[in-house]
Parts: structure tokens; sequence; C-alpha cells
């Protein structure tokens, strides 16, 4: 009888599941960086924070109140032969989807994607081995999809207070990291005792919390099951890495055109109404 009951649940779970990865319509990148920019910028132990495109990503944004609604954990070729180093589809980033669990992708994957890259300041070679390798041991967790409630809290469909949006990621579960991207790599930092929120102190010239409610939730979501993609964004011991900068960016070799032409105004507004149309088509169709 609890084997059906377990059966059940886990055809409710996967079906849940597969409405939560489904792309949700009208999503445009902005600045997003091709293949070769991002391998060559990115460093084994960079995260990669990505604006997803799926339900779940506009829930995970709203809870967090963030551009970024994924992480993704660079391990750059620790899982690639000798033969495919140039390989664009080998696998060089480790990351947790409730479709597919932990897995090992290509970074080509989110190419066309609005990224961001968060690098941890001064990581010895040593820790930076241990969380490769620590996040490598965790391919193939698997998401637990009888459990309903995990999935339920994506599909919220009310306006949640402040205070308790970052609660919403966790509720259901004894153990979202399962679900959350972001959980693991934090667990994974944790483990070379790294610190991604800032500290609880007020001590002058030491980042930390101005708001009382900050340091209350700072206290909360200690835990690595609480963690968000945007801890890393916003964390005082992570550098953000633009590629465009990286890669020696002088504004003087910018040419500007004294003036815009009508012609120009009529050419971004037929792209406009063109990609409103896909929109409209798009969401129909769903």
């Amino acid at each position: 009888m609890m084997g059906m009951f377990d059966t059940i649940l886990d055809r409710i779970g996967r079906r849940l599941a597969s409405l939560l990865v489904k792309q949700a319509p009208g999503y445009q990148p902005y600045t997003p960086s091709d293949y070769d920019t991002l391998s060559g910028i990115l460093e084994p132990g960079d995260v990669l924070l990505v604006e997803g495109d799926q339900i779940i990503s506009g829930t995970i944004k709203y809870l967090t109140q963030s551009t970024w609604s994924h992480a993704a954990f660079y391990i750059g070729d620790a899982l690639v032969g000798e033969n495919d180093r140039d390989d664009i589809n080998a696998p060089r980033l480790i990351e947790v989807t409730i479709g597919e669990g932990c897995s090992a992708v290509p970074l080509a994957r989110y190419q066309r994607y609005n990224t961001r890259i968060c690098r941890p300041y001064r990581l010895t070679e040593e820790d930076r081995r241990k969380i490769v390798e620590f996040m490598i041991s965790k391919i193939g967790l698997q998401y637990d999809t009888r459990n309903i409630f995990d999935l339920l809290r994506y599909f919220l469909p009310l306006p949640v207070p402040q205070r308790w949006r970052r609660r919403a990621i966790a509720f259901g579960s004894g153990d979202p990291t399962r679900a959350i991207c972001s959980s693991l790599i934090a667990q994974a930092y944790q483990s070379i005792g790294y610190p991604i929120l800032p500290e609880i102190t007020l001590a002058p010239g030491r980042a930390h919390a101005e708001s009382a409610h900050a340091r209350k939730e700072i206290l909360h979501i200690r835990h690595h099951a609480l963690f968000a993609p945007r801890d890393f964004d916003l964390s005082p011991y992570f550098r953000v890495v633009k590629p465009t900068i990286e890669k020696g960016f002088d504004y003087r070799d910018l040419t500007w055109s004294e003036k815009v032409s009508e012609k120009d105004v009529l050419r971004a507004r037929t792209l406009a109404r063109k990609s409103e149309t896909e929109t409209e088509i798009s969401a129909k169709e769903d």
C-alpha cells in the first residue's frame, strides 16, 4: 500500500517538476556573454549566477528580490579529458536542478543568458581543489519528487511579506539543498570555512549588516540550505568579475554617433513590435 502511495506521489511530483522547468514567455537577455568570453574569464571555484527563463526562475527571483534565479559552480577542466579540451559541450559546470538533480553540464548552456561571475577573494589552491572535489562528489544527488510540499512552494500565487520570503524557499522540506542550486555551493564553501554573508558586527571598518532586520535575517540563514543566488552577488567576500572590463575595456575606443537618425528609431520600433508579437504568440501556445 505504501509503495503504491509513493508511486502516486512520485508521478504527481514529476508532473509538478515538469511545469516548473517550463520556459516562461517573454525572456529577453540584455547583455549575454558568449562561450569564448566566459571560458576565457572563469576560474575553478567561481560561481556563475544566471537570470533564468523558467517558471521556477520567476518565483525564486520574486522570493529573493533579485535578478538572479540560478547558480552554477565552475570546475574548469576537472572532468574533461586531454582530447576534449576544446569541446564546447564538455562538462565544466556543476549545478542542481529539479529536473536533473546534481549534474555536470556544459558552460555553453548559459552563453545566451544574462550572467554574473562571482569569485572568492584570495582562495588558496588547496581550498580551491577541495571545493571542486566536494562539488564533483555530489554529482548524482537526486531530488525526491515525492516531496510534493517542497515543489508547491514554487507555485505561490499570493504576495508574500518580505520577512517571510526567504523562509518560503525552505518551506516543506528538511533538505532544500536538493532543489536549490545555490545551497549546495554554499555548503561547499562552508566546508572549507569560507564566508558568504557579512559578519554580525558593528566594528568600524568591517563589512556588516546595518539594520536589525538584516542582522536577524543573516543569523537565520547561516545554514547552507537557506542560501540564495543573490547572496553570492551581495557578499562582501566575493568579487564580481565582468568579462568586458577584464578583457581591457577602454571607453576612449568607443565611437559615438552625434545623433540618432529617424531610420534607427524606426528600426528599433520594428524590432520591439516583433518581440512583443513573438511573446504574445508564445503565451497563447503555452
